[in-house]
């Protein structure tokens, strides 16, 4: 049976979209998994050449998921977690065919069980290594959405130092794109009402998908507002519990508290940010739990309650906020790179209390460190910060550790892109692409 082309009437090209025409070339399926909403679903169809859609066709496709495999090649399949059989049937697809390339893209706003379902049944997926490619969507950054003069590439921060360059110096435009968020839907939305779409994302998590996992809406919710309110930070279980719901969260145990974050993480609303482990300290004095933020800085409004005018008058919690936005951008960038590794940024953190907001590793041991600052006032300390880590691990003849290839401070209200001195640089993040 003919089917209409699925080719998305205009577009706006996303930076994974190389990544998965690299993939398609390399592996006989792609999967492309990330925050719902944040595009995937369009980019596969920018991509693809057939769709079958697993939650219109939830029956069918639970009776017989091999039908939904049927279709002119590359073939998305949208949703495929909703019937997880439909993995392994991709896999054996791929072996089936020696050298097939590119025949299936899978798309999923949430990840099946790893190790039980529901009914404690264990997962018996392949993990798919060597047959299907893996690629992470997030929502769109500034250089995405056109709310970045692109004159910083991060890929070249590694070969040179970034040429001087000039971006507007706006501050309320830079509150404004971090509430209305990277949402492909909400760019032409002013950020009021852009936050409109915020809040209906998390009230669908909270009382439509938590449910279905056997979770507590009113919990989740609060959840939510508190990892909000602690944006990257590596907040204990405890904390998150008497933070969010106080003396009533006594009987929520540890394990419980895990529970929702661990679904949170699955929906791809939770992003932790591990801390950095080099090769010349002992793991025994640094701190390695996960630093946490939201999939999107606009989801951190809208659990928080603020406006674009509110987080004028809580200026310290816009900073929480740019951070955030700055890890989203820093994370999709850092992923672009043909060196990233499978997780591309983390955080440095030692015993003797000197941390850094991120670090990015490639594979060939090549890395760079970032400190993030709301404004320029900020810049000095930051550079002394970022001094202070390389000396730390690299003027030491016993450390063994390679110097950085660069080091920067990333900026919201600022205006230059500028060297500091040799290897480090300060960038304002509307000046930052992939």
């Amino acid at each position: 049976m003919d089917q209409p082309s699925v080719k998305p009437v205009g577009y706006i090209p996303r930076i994974v979209d190389e990544q998965v025409e690299r993939y398609l070339r390399i592996f006989g399926a792609v999967e492309i998994e990330g925050t719902k909403w944040c595009g995937k679903t369009w980019t596969a169809r920018r991509h693809g050449a057939s769709i079958s859609y697993v939650d219109e066709q939830l029956a069918l496709a639970q009776d017989d998921p091999s039908l939904m495999l049927l279709g002119e090649q590359p073939h998305i399949i949208d949703e495929w977690q909703r019937v997880p059989a439909i993995w392994n049937l991709v896999r054996h697809g791929v072996d089936e065919t020696r050298a097939l390339r590119g025949a299936w893209i899978l798309t999923g706003s949430s990840a099946p069980p790893s190790r039980q379902d529901a009914t404690g049944e264990a997962d018996k997926r392949h993990s798919g290594a060597g047959r299907i490619g893996r690629i992470k969507m997030s929502p769109m950054t500034l250089s995405e959405s056109g709310d970045s003069e692109k004159t910083v590439s991060f890929a070249r921060l590694f070969e040179e130092p970034p040429s001087p360059a000039v971006v507007g110096d706006d501050t309320q435009r830079l509150i404004e794109v971090a509430c209305r968020g990277g949402w492909p839907e909400a760019l032409d939305l002013t950020a009021l009402d852009a936050q409109t779409i915020a809040r209906e994302y998390l009230a669908a998590v909270c009382y439509e998908n938590a449910p279905d996992h056997g979770l507590d809406p009113f919990v989740t919710e609060r959840v939510i507002a508190s990892l909000a309110r602690n944006l990257g930070q590596a907040a204990t279980y405890g904390a998150i519990r008497e933070d969010a719901l106080g003396s009533t969260g006594s009987d929520l145990t540890d394990r419980q508290v895990g529970g929702y974050l661990s679904f949170l993480r699955r929906i791809y609303l939770l992003a932790e940010v591990p801390g950095w482990e080099p090769p010349s300290r002992s793991k025994k004095r640094l701190q390695t739990k996960p630093k946490r933020y939201l999939a999107d800085p606009s989801l951190a409004v809208a659990a928080l309650g603020l406006s674009p005018q509110g987080l004028v008058q809580e200026w310290q919690t816009f900073g929480l906020i740019f951070e955030n936005l700055c890890l989203r951008d820093l994370t999709v960038y850092a992923r672009a790179h043909e060196l990233a590794r499978p997780v591309p940024v983390r955080y440095y953190r030692d015993d003797s209390g000197l941390e850094v907001d991120a670090v990015v590793e490639l594979a060939d041991g090549r890395w760079a460190a970032f400190e993030i600052k709301t404004s320029e006032n900020k810049v000095d300390s930051a550079v002394a910060n970022l001094k202070r880590l390389r000396k730390k691990l690299c003027e030491n003849p016993r450390a063994q550790m390679r110097p950085p290839s660069f080091m920067a401070v990333i900026t919201g209200i600022g205006t230059y892109a500028r060297v500091i001195e040799d290897g480090i640089y300060v960038i304002p993040i509307r000046a930052l692409t992939a």
